[in-house]
C-alpha cells in the first residue's frame, strides 16, 4: 500500500490549542477570548459529554449551586442552595458554551503533541496536522477506569462493571450487588442502589466523609467563609500530597445529607473491609471495617471541630447543634466471602482512574504518570494543564475555582506570546 502523500502548502497554525471542551477548555476558551488571543479547542466528542455520558441517572453535584461560576457566568436558577442533577449541569455547561460561541471543534481527538524544533508544538489530531505556539491540556485527569488485575478471577456468573459505566439499579441483573470503593461514586452508587430497594455489599476503603450540614448551614459554605477553598494546595496540610487524597463522601441527593456508611448497616447494607483479592471464588478482605468507618468519622468530626473555631473567633450568631454519636458498629470483621453462595451477580468497582498522557510527548511527567507543574505551569515553555484536581486550590478541579485557573494561565499565555514576539 503507498503511503499517503504529504498535505501541500503550508501547516495550519494557531497561536493556542486548547485540548478539551468540558467546563475547563471553556472556561480557558473564554478568558482567551476575552484577551483576543487566536485559539482553537478539539474535543474528541462533544462539549461537556463527560457530565451526560459517565455518570449515574440519579447523579447531583456534592457543592451547592452558589459555589458554580465559570468566567462571566454564574449559576442563576431557582435553587442556589440545591445541588444540579446530571442532566442540569450538562444544560447548565452547554448553555454557556452558547454565550460567547467558542472556537471548538467536536469530534476531533488529538493524537500527538510534541515540541516543534523551531518553536512551539507540533500536533497531530484525526483531522490533520497542526502547529501552535502554546498548548493548553484541558483533558482532565480521569482517563482510564481502574480495576485490579484480581477482577479476572471473578466467578464467571457475576456481571462486573465500572463506576463510570453504571446508570441505575435497573440495568444490573437480579440479585446481589456488591461495591467495592467508598469515595464519591461508590458511596453515591451504593446509596443509590440500597434507595432502590437492591441487597447491596460494600467493600469500604480509606475516604474520608464530611456532614452535609453542621450549626445551621452547608458545611461547603461555613468552609468557603473561612477560606479553605482558597487556601493553595502548597499551604495544605501534606502539601502536593492532597493531589493523591481521595475525596469526602457526601451526596446532594434529594436536597443534601450526609451519607452514613453505618445507617446503611443498620437498614441492611453488608459492609466489609478492603477487598485485596480473590480467590477459588471467594472473595478476600483486610479486616480493616471498623477502623475505616471510625477514621471517617474522625474526619467528619475535625472539620466541625475547625467551624466551631471558626464560629467562636468570628463571634457568629450559630445554632448549637449535638455531636454524631455512631448508629452501628461491626460486631465482627468477615475477610472471606462466597459471593455465589450469597446470590452476588454484580460488582461495581468504584476504585477510580489513572491517566493516560501518552499522546503528549512531552517531558513534563514524574514517575507514575502525573503532570509536573507550578498551578498547572509546566517546565516546558508554553504547555499548560488547567482543571487538574487541586491544580492549584481545592476547587481547582470543580466549579469553584475553574475560572480564577482560567484567568491566572490566560494572562501567562499573553505575556508569554508577548515575550516570544518581542524576542
Amino acid at each position: 500500500m503507498n503511503p499517503q502523500p504529504e498535505p501541500i502548502g503550508p501547516i495550519p497554525h494557531h497561536d493556542v490549542v486548547v485540548i478539551g471542551a468540558g467546563q475547563a477548555g471553556l472556561s480557558m476558551s473564554r478568558q482567551l477570548t476575552d484577551r483576543g488571543i487566536d485559539h482553537i479547542v478539539f474535543e474528541r466528542d462533544t462539549i461537556a459529554h463527560e457530565w451526560r455520558d459517565t455518570r449515574w441517572d440519579n447523579f447531583t453535584l456534592v457543592t451547592p449551586n452558589w459555589q458554580c461560576a465559570l468566567p462571566g457566568y454564574r449559576y442563576d436558577g431557582p435553587d442556589p442552595d440545591g445541588f444540579m442533577t446530571r442532566e442540569e449541569v450538562y444544560a447548565w455547561v452547554r448553555a454557556y458554551a452558547d454565550t460567547f460561541a467558542p472556537p471548538v471543534r467536536e469530534h476531533i481527538a488529538v493524537t500527538a503533541v510534541t515540541a516543534a524544533a523551531a518553536g512551539g508544538f507540533d500536533i497531530e489530531t484525526t483531522a490533520g496536522r497542526l502547529h501552535a505556539d502554546q498548548v493548553v491540556v484541558a483533558a482532565g485527569g480521569y482517563h482510564t477506569p481502574t480495576v485490579p488485575r484480581f477482577a479476572e478471577r471473578l466467578p464467571a456468573g457475576i456481571r462486573q462493571l465500572h463506576s463510570a459505566e453504571y446508570r441505575n439499579a435497573a440495568d444490573l441483573p437480579e440479585g446481589g450487588v456488591f461495591v467495592v470503593g467508598t469515595g464519591q461514586s461508590g458511596a453515591q452508587i451504593a446509596e443509590d442502589l440500597h434507595l432502590a430497594g437492591r441487597e447491596v455489599h460494600l467493600a469500604v476503603g480509606s475516604a474520608p466523609r464530611v456532614a452535609r450540614f453542621y450549626r445551621g448551614r452547608d458545611c461547603v459554605a461555613w468552609l468557603q467563609d473561612m477560606g479553605h477553598y482558597d487556601l493553595p494546595i502548597e499551604n495544605q496540610p501534606g502539601g502536593l500530597g492532597k493531589r493523591e487524597n481521595t475525596n469526602h463522601y457526601v451526596t446532594g441527593r434529594d436536597g443534601g445529607r450526609d451519607i452514613d456508611l453505618r445507617r446503611f448497616a443498620l437498614e441492611g447494607m453488608a459492609l466489609y473491609g478492603r477487598m485485596v483479592d480473590v480467590r477459588d471464588g471467594s472473595f478476600l478482605f483486610e479486616p480493616s471495617l471498623e477502623k475505616s468507618l471510625d477514621a471517617a468519622d474522625a474526619v467528619a468530626e475535625g472539620i466541625k471541630d475547625s467551624i466551631d473555631a471558626y464560629i467562636a473567633r468570628a463571634a457568629v450568631d450559630a445554632p448549637i447543634e449535638p455531636r454524631y454519636q455512631p448508629v452501628w458498629r461491626p460486631d465482627h470483621e468477615t475477610t472471606v466471602l462466597d459471593p455465589v453462595a450469597l446470590g452476588i451477580t454484580s460488582l461495581v468497582w468504584a476504585v477510580g482512574f489513572r491517566t493516560d498522557y501518552r499522546w503528549l510527548r512531552v517531558g513534563v511527567f514524574d514517575g507514575e504518570g502525573h503532570p509536573c507543574h507550578n498551578r498547572g505551569v509546566t517546565g516546558t515553555d508554553g504547555l499548560y494543564f488547567l482543571g487538574l484536581p487541586w491544580l492549584h486550590t481545592w476547587g481547582s478541579g470543580r466549579f469553584a475555582a475553574v475560572a480564577r485557573d482560567a484567568e491566572y494561565l490566560a494572562d501567562r499565555i499573553r505575556r508569554t506570546a508577548r515575550e516570544t514576539a518581542a524576542a
